[in-house]
């Protein structure tokens, strides 16, 4: 894909978020959020199909939300409810409708996350294959591209800077390093990030269901004062491993620089810290995808060290 079409393909999708109905905090008269007592969770103003909880019900009784007209989660369709937008019809309502649909066969919506999202993985493969083996062959050529770096440093006239860039240019064609190749699904990760978001906090059936003691619509933050306090904990700590191993296996750069070395663990604290205020379900779903990114990764290097034997 050349890079103008990346381009565009990143201007499309900037625009559909701008598109977007977003989800919506349950508020009373006074704009505070609406919680859950059986869960502790904020309730969805917006949510897509009715709830079973009695507690919940309940509540959205009491604040007017006419969930009535709602379709139950288990005949929820693509078209229902009334149109929000380019961005919850290509995104949200179709990845609720197919989470839905495999929580029914599976009996469980946890595990419906997860299966989806090793779908979601494994019809991209081809892509994120791509971009393991252009972070190896990148890590293969960086000490030639630091020793282009150290030749040209401090030097900041325009005619070192074009020379600089033509001996860089030269490694990644001696490497076959193509840069902008297999960004695809890193411009798709964002948006799936935020449908999986929407998709859990809009549709009771998941946020009401658990998964080994994992309330999916329960945040670590409130979770962590529940009974199962520790499959929060436990989910944290799988969040914060396979988090920085991931992003430690991607890491391309000099890594006896201590600002490449802090990289990893920089960008895992501010996913964890993240996922502390995130829906349970969100979390497995960003575990799966470490945990599918890993063993790629893994198989790629070990592909690329037998080919390089042979």
């Amino acid at each position: 894909m050349k890079k103008n079409n990346k381009l565009k393909l990143l201007i499309i999708l900037c625009l559909l978020l701008l598109t977007t109905g977003c989800t919506k905090v349950l508020t009373d008269k006074d704009n505070k959020p609406i919680k859950n007592e059986l869960t502790g969770q904020n309730l969805t103003e917006n949510i897509l199909c009715q709830p079973t909880n009695k507690e919940s019900i309940k509540t959205y009784e009491k604040y007017k939300v006419n969930i009535s007209k709602l379709p139950k989660c288990s005949e929820f369709k693509i078209t229902s409810g009334k149109y929000e937008g380019l961005w919850n019809s290509i995104f949200v309502k179709p990845l609720a409708f197919i989470l839905i649909i495999i929580g029914k066969l599976v009996k469980n919506y946890g595990m419906s996350v997860i299966l989806v999202t090793l779908a979601i993985r494994l019809l991209a493969f081809p892509v994120t294959k791509k971009t393991a083996m252009q972070s190896e062959l990148i890590k293969k050529a960086q000490p030639e591209l630091d020793r282009i770096q150290r030749k040209y440093r401090g030097k900041e006239d325009q005619e070192s800077m074009i020379r600089q860039n033509q001996e860089m240019m030269m490694v990644y064609k001696k490497y076959n390093i193509n840069p902008l190749s297999g960004c695809l699904f890193a411009f798709l990760q964002l948006p799936l990030f935020i449908a999986f978001l929407e998709a859990i906090q809009r549709t009771p059936a998941i946020f009401e269901d658990k998964l080994l003691g994992l309330q999916l619509g329960t945040t670590p933050a409130v979770g962590i004062g529940a009974t199962t306090f520790y499959s929060y904990v436990i989910l944290m700590l799988i969040i914060a491993g396979t988090t920085f191993y991931s992003f430690k296996m991607n890491s391309t750069g000099n890594m006896q620089d201590p600002s490449m070395k802090m990289m990893p663990i920089m960008m895992s604290g501010m996913i964890i810290i993240t996922a502390i205020f995130m829906p349970s379900g969100l979390g497995i779903y960003w575990v799966t995808s470490n945990v599918f990114t890993i063993i790629q990764n893994i198989a790629v290097k070990r592909s690329k060290e037998v080919h390089g034997k042979a």
